[in-house]
């Protein structure tokens, strides 16, 4: 069974679009299609992103994280990827849950990574929509 590791911008789409590719997402791990997993460091990001824009969706969120396992990096792991320090806590949670799949959109930083999982030590770095049309 694949296990997503998602990432904060993930976790804000499914909360503010919920008839969107990453709510279906998570609709379907709470089927048990997959196991969900995020980070408290994904869910503060997703939450203070969602304070700002759309603050009538923070209890939506409340209920997405409650259908996902919360992983946190162990202390002091380091980061084998040259990702900016923002994006590091979430490469390492993504390997501390041992994900197959590590889902994000953020291309700019993670883009070079992409469906190179042999860099990445297993696990494939996608986006939402790359995930679903590769089923």
């Amino acid at each position: 069974m694949n296990r997503l590791f998602l990432d904060a911008n993930v976790v804000f789409t499914a909360a503010h679009n919920p008839a969107g590719k990453a709510a279906l997402l998570i609709e379907l791990g709470d089927a048990g299609r997959w196991r969900l997993f995020t980070s408290s460091y994904a869910l503060a990001e997703a939450r203070h992103n969602l304070r700002l824009k759309y603050p009538e969706r923070l209890s939506r969120l409340d209920d997405l994280a409650r259908r996902m396992k919360i992983i946190d990096p162990k202390s002091g792991a380091r980061c084998p990827l040259a990702l900016p320090e923002k994006d590091r806590p979430i490469f390492l949670a993504a390997v501390a849950c041992r994900a197959t799949h590590l889902l994000t959109g953020d291309i700019k930083d993670f883009g070079p990574f992409m469906n190179r999982p042999k860099q990445t030590g297993g696990g494939v770095i996608q986006t939402v929509a790359e995930y679903l049309a590769n089923l």
